[in-house]
């Protein structure tokens, strides 16, 4: 199969999964309508901080009731799709499991905020977040490492690097875990963690076609339209949350892609807001920590934005924009570092 070939397969992909989330998520908001899916409203930090300031931007959001756990939809379509394609298992397995796996680890989250009553209502506490995803990247990653043998990777422009199977194991982990974070922290307004995996699942998507991964390739453009069919719902004023379910399994099937391209080092580039939104949610933590007040008014960064008086539409769309730059720069320096 040539690459126009390919090319045309991603797309009959992408248009397959765009029209089953578009069918199937009819069906999910009567559901979550029906049984009132309704999402609490965060109120504390994880470190137990008070949260006015956010609470205060988006009390509008909550003068209305809108479910969660939107994610379902998309969890359900990638496998529905890939199944049906048969797109080839030695490529999909890996990044299926971790979508679905991190996706289910999402839906324990969701259901005890929806369903939970008392002080645990918020969701799993995030320590046990944390290590419940570490575990899934810790799993996958000595599959990649110890069974399919790969224990290298290529640092663009300068070469591979030996890493071992522990070391590749460890890496691998390392990557699921940061994208599922990062991916979670930056669900934080309508359409926003929609747009940028949809940027950047199509990047790595043409990365893989380019390096005759082509069902990877598919796998990916199957995961875009998805999320071109969650954000047609989700433009605001959002019908519906993405939820836990969806911004894990998007995080940890990103993650276990990069990996599976050999381009973990242009995932900063390719996902440079991911970076950012965590990034900045980590070092408020750290500044209060150590000099006793607030770097940004709120964090992550679109919540310090939406407090200087940008518009939420505002700040989504031109995250999209930024997010197209990079993933543009990503895939040339794909091309010029030696990954395809």
């Amino acid at each position: 199969m040539n690459i126009k070939d390919e090319l045309f397969f991603g797309l009959i992909l992408a248009l397959g999964a765009f029209l089953m989330a578009t069918f199937l998520t009819p069906f999910y908001t009567h559901v979550a309508y029906k049984y009132k899916f309704w999402k609490k409203q965060k109120q504390t930090t994880a470190q137990g901080d008070s949260l006015p300031i956010m609470t205060k931007l988006h009390a509008h959001k909550f003068k209305r009731v809108f479910p969660t756990m939107a994610g379902v939809v998309g969890v359900a379509t990638v496998f529905l799709v890939t199944w049906i394609s048969n797109l080839d298992r030695a490529q999909t397995w890996l990044p299926l499991a971790g979508f679905m796996i991190g996706g289910a680890v999402g839906l324990i989250d969701d259901a005890i905020n929806v369903f939970g009553s008392g002080k645990g209502a918020a969701g799993l506490r995030a320590p046990v977040k944390f290590a419940l995803i570490t575990l899934v990247g810790l799993a996958l990653g000595w599959f990649f490492a110890f069974k399919l043998a790969w224990t290298g990777i290529h640092v663009p422009f300068v070469g591979d690097l030996e890493l071992g199977a522990l070391g590749m194991m460890l890496l691998f982990a390392f990557a699921v875990v940061a994208t599922s974070n990062a991916v979670n922290i930056s669900d934080g307004l309508d359409g926003l963690a929609g747009g940028l995996m949809m940027v950047a699942y199509g990047a790595f998507g043409v990365i893989a076609f380019f390096r005759g991964q082509w069902m990877l390739g598919g796998f990916c453009f199957t995961t875009m339209g998805w999320l071109l069919s969650y954000i047609w719902f989700n433009i605001p004023p959002a019908r519906f949350m993405m939820g836990d379910v969806g911004s894990f399994a998007l995080g940890s099937g990103l993650g276990v892609i990069a990996m599976m391209t050999n381009a973990f080092f242009l995932l900063p580039v390719i996902g440079v807001l991911l970076v950012v939104e965590a990034g900045s949610s980590l070092l408020q933590m750290v500044w209060k920590r150590v000099f006793k007040r607030k770097l940004l008014i709120s964090a992550p960064i679109h919540h310090h934005l939406e407090a200087k008086g940008w518009g939420e539409a505002k700040i989504v769309m031109r995250f999209w924009v930024i997010a197209g730059i990079f993933a543009i720069i990503g895939i040339f320096m794909a091309a010029a570092g030696g990954i395809i």
